[in-house]
Parts: C-alpha cells; sequence; structure tokens
C-alpha cells in the first residue's frame, strides 16, 4: 500500500507538471497574438528556448540555492536510494514541477520586452534570474531559508507568510522583474513619437485568445497541484480557482468595455491573484479577488501605457506584478475565519510579505537588466525595430512561402 501510494504521488505530480508546462505554450501564444505580425517568430522560439535555458540552470544551480538539494549522484540515489532523495522518484517529479514555475519567470518578462529586446542578451537574464535571481526567493518563502518565514513574519505577525501557489513568489515576483526590465529598455521605436501613445493593435485576437484559453487550463494544475500529493488534495483549490477566473473575467469585460483582450487577459488576472491563498479562501472571497484583480488590470493597464508612458507590450506588470501583489494581500483578508476561510493566516504577515516580495523582484530586475545590457547590450536598433525580430533575428518570417512568393526573402 505504500508503493501503491508512492506511486500514486509520483504519477499526480508528474500530471501537474504537465499541465504547468503546457501553460508555457499558452506564454506563447499570448505573445504571439498580442505583438505584430512581423514579431510572432521571436515570440515563440523566445519562449521555447528560455524554458529550455531555465531547466538546465535550475537543475544544476537553482534548485541547489531554493532547497539545497543536488542532482549531482547516482541515478539510483536519485530514485530514493539515499538521502534526501524519496522512493520511485518523487523527488524528481517535484523538480519537473517547480522547475515549470521557474520557468514562468522569464516567459512572463518576454511578454513586457517584447519586439525591442535583443535575444542573446535576454537568454543570460533567464539564466541570471532562475539561477539566482527567482530560487532566493523561493526557498526564503517555501523553504523557509534565511529565517525570514519563523523569524520576520512569524515572530512578528503571529503567522507565517503564505502563498500556496505563486501569487507572490512566481508572478509579483515576475511581473516587478518585467517592470524593471521594461523600464531599463525603454519604449518600441516610434511608440511614444510626437507627445502621444502611438497605438499598436494586435497581431491576431484568435491566437491571443487560445494562449488565455491555454493557460486557464493549465492553471488547475498550477494550484490544484501545489498540494505535491494526493493526501494534501483540495477540491477548494479548484472551486476557488475557478470563481476567481470568472471574477476576472466579468470585472475585465465591464471595466474594459467589452475589448477582447481585456477580457482574455481579466481571467488570467483573477487566476493569478488567487494562488496565494486559494487553499485557506471561502469560494465568495475568491470570487471578489478575481474581480478586484479584473479591475486593477484594466485601469493600470491603460495608466501604464498611456499616461505613464511604460511600454509593457503584454502588460505584464499590472497583469502578474501588481494582481499578484493584491492576491498576497488578498489571502490575509479573505483567508481568515472571520471571512469563511480556514484561517491560519495573518493579514499583517501577507501584507509585509507581499510588500517585500515585490520590492524584491523590482531590484532583481534592474540589477540583472543592467548587467545584460552592460555585458552585451540589451536593445535592438530602431531599424531591426521596423524590419521586426523575427527577419532581424531569426532569419525568416511567420510565414516564409508567402515572403517567397511577394519576393521579399
Amino acid at each position: 500500500m505504500e508503493q501503491l501510494q508512492q506511486g500514486a504521488d509520483v504519477f499526480f505530480l508528474l500530471i501537474g507538471a504537465i499541465l504547468v508546462f503546457a501553460m508555457h505554450g499558452g506564454f506563447a501564444f499570448l505573445e504571439v497574438g498580442t505583438v505584430r505580425h512581423k514579431n510572432q517568430v521571436n515570440a515563440l522560439v523566445k519562449i521555447l528556448v528560455d524554458f529550455a535555458i531555465s531547466t538546465v540552470t535550475y537543475f544544476f544551480i537553482g534548485y541547489w540555492v531554493a532547497y539545497g538539494v543536488t542532482f549531482l549522484v547516482s541515478a539510483a540515489a536519485l530514485t530514493g536510494g539515499a538521502e534526501p532523495f524519496d522512493p520511485q522518484g518523487i523527488s524528481l517529479v517535484k523538480f519537473f514541477f517547480l522547475c515549470t514555475f521557474a520557468a514562468a519567470i522569464p516567459a512572463i518578462v518576454s511578454g513586457g520586452i517584447a519586439e525591442r529586446a535583443k535575444f542573446w542578451p535576454q537568454c543570460l537574464a533567464t539564466a541570471l534570474l532562475v539561477g539566482i535571481g527567482y530560487p532566493l526567493l523561493e526557498g526564503a518563502v517555501w523553504n523557509g531559508n534565511f529565517g525570514l518565514q519563523a523569524g520576520l513574519f512569524k515572530g512578528m505577525f503571529g503567522a507565517e507568510f503564505h502563498d500556496f501557489a505563486g501569487s507572490i513568489v512566481v508572478h509579483a515576483f515576475g511581473g516587478w522583474v518585467a517592470l524593471g526590465a521594461v523600464m531599463k529598455l525603454g519604449a518600441r521605436a516610434g511608440r511614444y513619437d510626437k507627445g502621444g501613445a502611438q497605438g499598436i493593435p494586435p497581431s491576431s485576437i484568435p491566437w491571443l485568445a487560445m494562449g488565455s484559453w491555454m493557460l486557464c487550463i493549465g492553471w488547475f494544475g498550477f494550484n490544484v497541484m501545489s498540494a505535491q500529493s494526493l493526501s494534501g488534495i483540495s477540491g477548494l483549490v479548484a472551486m476557488n480557482s475557478l470563481l476567481a477566473m470568472a471574477g476576472g473575467i466579468l470585472a475585465a469585460l465591464v471595466v474594459g468595455r467589452n475589448d477582447p483582450g481585456f477580457v482574455h487577459n481579466g481571467a488570467l488576472a483573477g487566476l493569478v491573484a488567487v494562488c496565494a491563498g486559494s487553499d485557506v479562501m471561502h469560494p465568495v472571497g475568491s470570487l471578489f479577488t478575481g474581480l478586484v484583480a479584473g479591475v486593477i488590470f484594466v485601469q493600470f493597464f491603460q495608466l501604464a501605457q498611456n499616461k505613464w508612458k511604460i511600454d509593457d507590450v503584454l502588460g505584464v506588470w499590472p497583469l502578474h506584478g501588481l494582481c499578484g501583489l493584491w492576491g498576497g494581500i488578498a489571502c490575509g483578508i479573505f483567508g481568515v475565519e472571520a471571512l469563511g476561510g480556514l484561517g491560519g493566516v495573518a493579514l499583517g504577515s501577507q501584507i509585509a510579505g507581499s510588500l517585500l516580495g515585490s520590492a524584491y523582484g523590482l531590484l532583481a530586475g534592474f540589477v540583472i537588466y543592467t548587467i545584460v545590457d552592460a555585458s552585451l547590450g540589451f536593445r535592438m536598433s530602431d531599424e531591426d525595430q521596423r524590419i521586426g525580430a523575427d527577419r532581424a533575428i531569426h532569419k525568416i518570417s511567420a510565414n516564409p512561402e508567402e515572403d517567397v512568393r511577394l519576393g521579399r526573402m
């Protein structure tokens, strides 16, 4: 029976890892549909290459930084023959699952810096983020490193900082890193010429919508399977994720005046926000969390793009950075027993942890992308931006047959 339980946990977590892995296709197609046609190939290649770099870097460095575990031992030890590896390779599928979370950081950033970032400098930034920047926060929150959980949060506020599936650790961190990268990179050529914001329409609403759907589906692996075992799984997490998603859609529909881009990103806003407290909130609290997240995304996307002239192409700072920040705080509001939650959370811990995690993301973004810019140069030339990243970087467009027919190649 013990072997059966262990085997079931391996399979359970493996399915979760595959679902979150599939979300990276969602990241790719969300970006493909949002950027201009001349940058679609670049969007696809970036996400796939970022995942590969993330996997290798996390395997050799990042997982060790976060959890103090190295995989440079025999295969017999890896499959449960020695500490700290559990039987039947459960520790290995745990790595796979957490690796897909780590790889989400450069995938988030990719949408913010689209259409004007050089390829190889971004690859270097991915390695630095996944090897050092992200694991330091991941280990502090999910592994108790540096004594922050037991010492600072529990000692000061009476409860550890709670982030069940990564509203702060993954999404807020990635969104605030992206803000630092976008500010370092600057706006796309022509975006704010003549003193105003020049509108750049998305290339494909269907591709954008497909990316959103892929992310929504995979998100139930992201949230529910963060339990990491069959014995820890809770249907409450699935219900809360579902209602937060619906709340984000409806809020973005109304506030965004039926704009399809806002509607499809509103679903993601709700899911980002509910990650932290999806295991402790009441479903009504999750619905409200999603509603607020949908409003936050629409309002701050418009403010950032039009008033503050922050050229965040996919709006990843409002979507992941701000909605993630709200989600961390919302866990401390709707997770308490007085509002129908399961308790075990403290609002003070949630506010402090959310603000610290977000501030760390912004600092990491500035530092890493400053290093990358100084080392390799980060921004594409105006001429390459005019040609498009597809042909300037990859020497091929999204429709090469059509280019040959028309004499463009």
